[in-house]
């Protein structure tokens, strides 16, 4: 396996933080659709999920690890379909589930640490 050039890992969390942001947009677009109730914001689910998996998938041939893409993902997704939905939807959340989300980001940093002194 040949060495990937930095500027080339570097441009895979470029695309990796367009998953994200992709992701994020699709999610809070489902919870928008009400149960699909709302037909109008399927296409924005559907279109945020495929280029969600699609910059992931650059990602990835960029040589950012799965393990740390998908622990990043998931965790600064989670946070932010979170914090978004607060003002979005008017839901709340506890103390307990603050605690929560940061010991997802925690793990997230783990794995990247992690990933770093391999």
């Amino acid at each position: 396996m040949r060495p990937i050039p930095f500027r080339s890992f570097l441009m895979g969390y470029v695309f990796l933080a367009g998953a994200i942001v992709s992701e994020v947009i699709a999610t809070t677009s489902l919870r928008a659709s009400d149960g699909f109730s709302k037909p109008g914001w399927i296409v924005l689910v559907v279109a945020g999920y495929v280029v969600a998996f699609t910059l992931l998938g650059l990602c990835l041939g960029r040589g950012v690890p799965l393990g740390v893409a998908y622990g990043i993902w998931c965790a600064v997704g989670i946070a932010l379909v979170a914090a978004l939905s607060i003002p979005l939807f008017g839901e709340t959340l506890t103390t307990v589930q603050v605690v929560g989300l940061g010991l997802v980001i925690a793990g997230a940093v783990a794995l990247e640490a992690g990933a770093a002194h391999e």
